[in-house]
């Protein structure tokens, strides 16, 4: 009878692919290859700024870039999916190793390997042998007590009449450092779960949430746009102006923002800011009052830079500090020079609708006050001969901010000795026309003296954040305001007041005698002052200023003589400009100017101010005329349950790398056979490093345990 042949067992290659994923999830390689994506995503997290708008990414790198950045969340990547999922994977990784590996390690710390066979003593590098006076079962008890004095576990085995064993270990704490190594990982990501944006977004996901980009007062925002006070784990900001409180927190988020309730509400009586002489913060600190919503108990704190206040196991941090709705009044200040000046009330967070012109379709111009700085710092030092900065280093073509970092930088420059000066307040605001294009500006309260000999008026602008502020300097009259620089814009664009000041220097310059001479100059003198005034139109695009006379030149002097022709020609205009200015002085009623050298450097600025001027983006300027300041504090409030367990995983982090590093295994066998009345003892030491340490080591041993040595 022939035996059936039983079909061959199918191998499930299901399972072997699930074995070999499992292999690969729980190795060490693919561990490592996510701490590598980590560290990578980590230090992008750190050089590119996190959550900022659309339009910084924009105007910093572009519109392809921005678009990709934003596309793979680049721009908030500790919140981002893929960083979340890579965190996920690598505690499932890291848990799978402890799995797999942890019933070893376990085995191996009870394991005394007692049942060693002799012959294999012979293949350890640290081995010897000796004779013994006492019989195998004193020697193993003697030299347990020994290596157990010595700080050893020990296990005897006696093995019939052939022998005893005596096993030893130390140093089993290393095993226990791979385990609390790979534990930390576990616990520092889970605690990094715990306290990111993981909860908020199961919210979001499974709860309704859902981030909030719309205005209006935060009291009329939807319930499904703010989170409740049993939320577990948040980290938020929270903007309070002196005398106000608020219990609203705001978390952002990549498309919004998210409102979370606090269980209390914080009031700040004071902000607290000083200074260090070089402008920059020394101390941000807030007296605050806590009041509890549940007991309406109110509970008065301090909360300054790294002294952090808690309630109801919410951290609240000093964080920044911002204006609070500081009131300011502005005036307007016509670039043409013409008296139609008005002076504008409001706050800083508000705006104000104003119009160009009277007439019907005219054009609509919003204006939005956007910061009030009450210091500005700034380093004013010469070239050494204290003279003070250079002014043509602050004008529409070079920016302040570029001009101080010439002067700033790292400790091995070889720089001048800084004078640092609080030039005074400053207003920062926007003019925004009807299609919603807007510039920004920020001009000073003050004149500052920047070393000509007469101090200007700062009046900065820039088209976009992108930008460094570029200033229109302003000289200050004899009365320290802007009046006496104004009066002559306006005296240039007056005709009648050109030709007389053309008359008037034309007939100084020259010898009565000569009367054609006198007339001759006067033509090129009015012809001049025209070009400069933009009134009369020139070969190029400039509207006037020097530009505009520069583009004559140009386009009508042969270049071997423009530059002396240039000489003349500035000489000629300076000269005109200041008797268009005792002109304007004469019509208001005014002393004329004296010919010394303080008239001289105002007149130096104005003519480089009036040139600058044409170049100015609006025609109107507003100066800062009085102000009120209102303080206000931005605390970050936080509810991290996860910091606990990350405190933990560090210290398990700490102890593991330390007890793998410094900790050593060692495991010691000695085996006795009886020889005569005493016994031959051959033993063996093994360690998981090889050090110089281990051969002394293995040395004492084998001179206490054999008295004997090679």
């Amino acid at each position: 009878m022939n035996e059936a042949t039983l079909p061959a067992t199918p191998v499930r290659r299901d399972a072997t692919r699930a074995r070999a994923l499992l292999e690969l999830v729980s190795s060490m390689r693919f561990a490592i290859a996510l701490l590598t994506v980590i560290c990578i995503a980590s230090v992008i997290g750190t050089i590119l700024k996190q959550h900022e708008p659309l339009g910084n990414y924009i105007n910093q790198f572009g519109p392809f870039w921005a678009e990709l950045f934003m596309a793979i969340k680049l721009n908030a990547v500790y919140s981002a999916w893929w960083f979340l999922l890579i965190l996920a994977f690598l505690v499932t990784s890291t848990s799978l190793c402890i799995a797999r590996n942890s019933p070893k390690i376990v085995a191996d710390l009870k394991a005394f390997k007692e049942n060693i066979r002799e012959q294999s003593l012979l293949a350890f590098h640290h081995r010897a042998e000796g004779t013994l006076a006492e019989t195998p079962e004193a020697a193993a008890r003697n030299v347990g007590q020994a290596l157990a004095g010595a700080g050893w576990k020990v296990r005897l085995q006696q093995r019939g009449d052939a022998g005893w064993m005596v096993a030893a270990k130390a140093g089993s704490l290393n095993k226990l450092g791979y385990l609390a190594a790979h534990s930390a990982i576990v616990l520092v990501c889970l605690g990094g779960l715990l306290d990111g944006d993981l909860i908020v977004r199961a919210q979001m996901l499974w709860g309704g949430k859902q981030p909030y980009n719309g205005g209006g007062m935060i009291s009329d925002v939807p319930a499904k746009h703010r989170l409740p006070t049993s939320n577990p784990t948040f980290r938020g900001n929270l903007l309070v102006a002196e005398g106000t409180q608020s219990s609203t927190a705001i978390l952002n988020q990549s498309d919004g923002i998210l409102l979370q309730e606090l269980p209390f509400s914080i009031e700040l009586k004071k902000f607290i800011v000083d200074f260090y002489s070089t402008g920059m913060p020394k101390l941000f600190a807030s007296e605050i009052i806590i009041h509890d919503r549940e007991t309406g108990e109110a509970i008065p704190a301090r909360v300054e830079v790294n002294h952090p206040a808690s309630h109801r196991g919410i951290e609240i941090y000093q964080s920044s500090f911002d204006d609070g709705g500081s009131s300011v009044k502005l005036k307007s200040v016509a670039l043409d020079g013409s008296d139609k000046t008005f002076e504008v009330d409001g706050t800083i967070g508000s705006t104000t609708q104003l119009t160009r012109g009277q007439q019907a379709g005219a054009e609509k111009l919003t204006l939005e006050y956007t910061g009030l700085r009450v210091i500005n710092v700034e380093n004013l030092a010469g070239n050494g001969t204290g003279s003070g900065m250079d002014p043509r280093k602050v004008d529409l073509r070079d920016s302040l901010k570029d001009s101080l970092e010439g002067r700033l930088g790292a400790a091995n420059k070889i720089q001048n000795k800084k004078t640092l000066r609080n030039v005074g307040p400053s207003i920062a605001y926007k003019l925004r026309d009807a299609s919603g294009q807007a510039r920004e500006f920020n001009n000073y309260m003050l004149p500052v003296e920047l070393g000509d000999g007469v101090p200007v008026f700062l009046f900065g602008m820039r088209d976009s954040p992108a930008e460094s502020f570029r200033y229109l300097r302003v000289p200050a009259d004899d009365k320290g305001s802007i009046d006496g620089f104004f009066r002559l814009r306006g005296a240039l664009n007056d005709a009648a007041l050109r030709e007389k000041a053309v008359q008037s220097y034309a007939r100084q310059a020259t010898d009565p005698a000569k009367p054609e001479l006198a007339k001759q100059l006067a033509l090129s003198t009015s012809r001049a002052l025209s070009l400069f005034a933009g009134a009369e139109a020139g070969s190029g695009k400039a509207p006037g200023g020097l530009l505009a006379v520069s583009e004559f030149l140009e386009a009508n002097v042969p270049e071997g003589e423009r530059a002396r022709a240039g000489e003349v020609l500035v000489r000629i205009l300076n000269g005109a400009l200041f008797e268009l200015a005792q002109a304007s002085r004469q019509q208001a009623g005014l002393a004329p100017l004296p010919r010394d050298e303080k008239t001289q450097a105002f007149m130096t600025q104005a003519v480089l101010a009036l040139s600058d001027a044409f170049a100015y983006p609006a025609p109107l300027a507003f100066q800062l005329q009085d102000f009120k300041q209102v303080q206000a504090s931005v605390f970050q409030v936080t509810r991290s349950p996860g910091h606990l367990i990350v405190y933990l995983g560090c210290a398990l982090l700490i102890l593991g790398v330390f007890a793998m590093l410094y900790v050593r295994e060692r495991r010691l066998w000695v085996w006795l056979t009886p020889q005569g009345a005493g016994s031959q003892a051959r033993m063996a030491l093994s360690s998981n490093r090889k050090l110089l340490e281990v051969d002394r080591e293995f040395d004492r041993l084998r001179d206490r345990i054999l008295g004997t040595k090679p």
